[in-house]
């Protein structure tokens, strides 16, 4: 009885606070919201402080409450009952909150805590379900734990993103992309089935034989059609271990034909193809990360670095099983057999399947423990058709990026293959067979921001100007007009699904494509 006394006083309490909100200064109340929503809706303000930022720290904004759901069949709830309000409000689904420009954000709108839908699971192994060749997820969960519950099975998926404590939905609602894409395509590519709320608030199962159009719509969808709740992802057995190599160049186009080459042989001899490829650079700016390298060659990697500049490096991955041991060395000789790198600047590790694929994580302790993972991220991430990679090379890397001389972070640039994503999809691509993922992956204080958000600035103008034809990957644009541009010939068929599938534009309003951004 005292227990019960005391959950109904601060219900009251919950209920006086929203009716003084409401009345002050929001178009809808939550005084209208059936009881067990209303219970869900917390609004202390820690919790709302945390879902006023995400991982880029750098837009901030404020949500009426955050909803902590208890099942799938919660947030249909809350969905259905932003619609039936004259004026509805705005819902932001929010993973691992590690969007970088505001997308998994709501300013007075409700963020989705899609973590307590595993909070609110005893078990939440019924979230993460292993069958033969594929896995149900729910769309909460994190990579790294599917990884560890397929692999107990000898499974795995085939497509990865470089960081795994990342939800699936949110993966999946941009693309999911990492130097297995080539070979595998992106995540969206190995996905067999979903579970989708839609903006509508229907619970709708979706495939490419069933409610095809909310399937394609979701997958790549910036979250504009429906928050992802479960999705069917392929698996495939599982390797033991990898051989893992950097190769170093001094030459651009060198570096990326080699890279193109590689990537090729995914369609010539499967065996003999490698199961990853991406590359990074190496520039004359600090800080230089050469932890990879044995220490004994780090001076002679820096002088090199110095010498020219930028160097560029291939990191070329060939997965393998102890019972293959005795002729993994050979197919590693055969796959660089040919290869143009500088002579004797070829590095190698042997690791763990799991130990490569997590490799991230052990950086992330690192810069947590130091007390830089938490501040601004002002990444620019872009796919560059390959007809143009040789002049983004000499207008951004080198002119722009070198140049300029501030702080370099982490540059990626690999190629990928078009054939390997569906053009179904929601996700958007150059048109060409091969383009390059380019992802500019900086880290500053609060005092350098400005300067990045500039430099990102003019690398966008400087594609702009000269025509690179690129498209941005976790696009940040700022007008109709810009989102228009990114989506090209489907914005026509991107504009009637959100019509159809969210009307009231409801969802994920962060992105900015069918709300002003607020």
């Amino acid at each position: 009885m005292t227990s019960y006394f005391i959950l109904s006083k601060t219900f009251i309490i919950l209920l006086c606070l929203f009716h003084t909100i409401d009345s002050q200064s929001q178009p809808w109340s939550p005084l209208d919201a059936p009881k067990e929503l209303l219970q869900m809706l917390i609004r202390d303000p820690f919790t709302l402080s945390l879902a006023s930022t995400d991982f880029g720290h750098i837009i901030h904004k404020t949500p009426f409450a955050v909803f902590a759901p208890s099942s799938i069949q919660d947030i249909s709830k809350l969905i259905k009952f932003s619609n039936s309000l004259p004026i509805p409000f705005t819902i932001a689904a929010l993973g691992r909150g590690h969007s970088v420009n505001g997308q998994s954000m709501t300013n007075d709108g409700v963020v989705v805590n899609m973590t307590e839908l595993n909070n609110n699971n005893n078990n939440n192994n019924n979230r993460i379900v292993v069958y033969d060749d594929y896995v149900d997820v729910g769309g909460e969960q994190i990579w790294i734990d599917v990884l560890h519950a397929s692999l107990e099975k000898g499974l795995t998926p085939l497509s990865w993103t470089d960081y795994l404590y990342l939800s699936v939905g949110g993966t999946l609602s941009n693309a999911g992309i990492s130097g297995q894409t080539f070979r595998y395509g992106p995540q969206i590519s190995n996905v067999h089935e979903l579970d989708v709320v839609t903006g509508k608030g229907d619970l709708v199962t979706c495939s490419t034989k069933k409610n095809s159009k909310l399937f394609y719509a979701a997958l790549g969808g910036l979250g504009q059609f429906g928050i992802i709740t479960r999705a069917r992802i392929a698996l495939g057995p599982a390797p033991q271990r990898v051989k893992w190599l950097h190769l170093l160049y001094n030459n651009f186009s060198t570096f990326s034909e080699d890279q193109e080459h590689l990537i090729s042989l995914d369609g010539i001899n499967k065996s003999n193809a490698p199961n990853y490829v991406e590359g990074m650079l190496l520039l004359n700016q600090p800080p230089l990360d050469l932890s990879f390298y044995p220490k004994i060659d780090r001076p002679r990697i820096t002088s090199l670095v110095t010498q020219y500049g930028i160097i560029y490096l291939i990191e070329l991955v060939k997965y393998y099983n102890d019972n293959s041991q005795d002729h993994i060395d050979q197919e590693i000789e055969t796959l660089v057999e040919g290869l143009n790198f500088v002579p004797t600047f070829i590095f190698e590790k042997d690791v763990l399947y799991e130990e490569f694929l997590n490799r991230v994580h052990s950086d992330e302790v690192t810069l947590r423990k130091q007390g830089i993972w938490d501040i601004p991220h002002p990444w620019l991430n872009m796919f560059v058709p390959k007809s143009r990679i040789a002049d983004f090379d000499e207008g951004v890397f080198k002119g722009i990026i070198l140049k300029q001389n501030i702080t370099a972070g982490l540059a990626i640039v690999y190629p990928t293959n078009k054939s390997k994503w569906d053009d179904n999809m929601s996700a958007v691509t150059p048109n060409e067979e091969i383009f390059y993922v380019v992802s500019l992956l900086r880290t500053t204080g609060f005092d350098k921001l400005e300067e990045f958000q500039i430099q990102n600035q003019q690398i966008l103008q400087f594609c702009k100007d000269v025509g690179i034809g690129m498209k941005q990957y976790l696009p940040q644009m700022k007008t109709h007009e810009e989102w228009v541009e990114q989506f090209g010939h489907k914005w026509k068929v991107f504009e009637k699904r959100k019509a159809q599938f969210d009307p009231n534009n409801i969802l994920s309003p962060g992105q900015g494509i069918f709300n002003k951004i607020e």
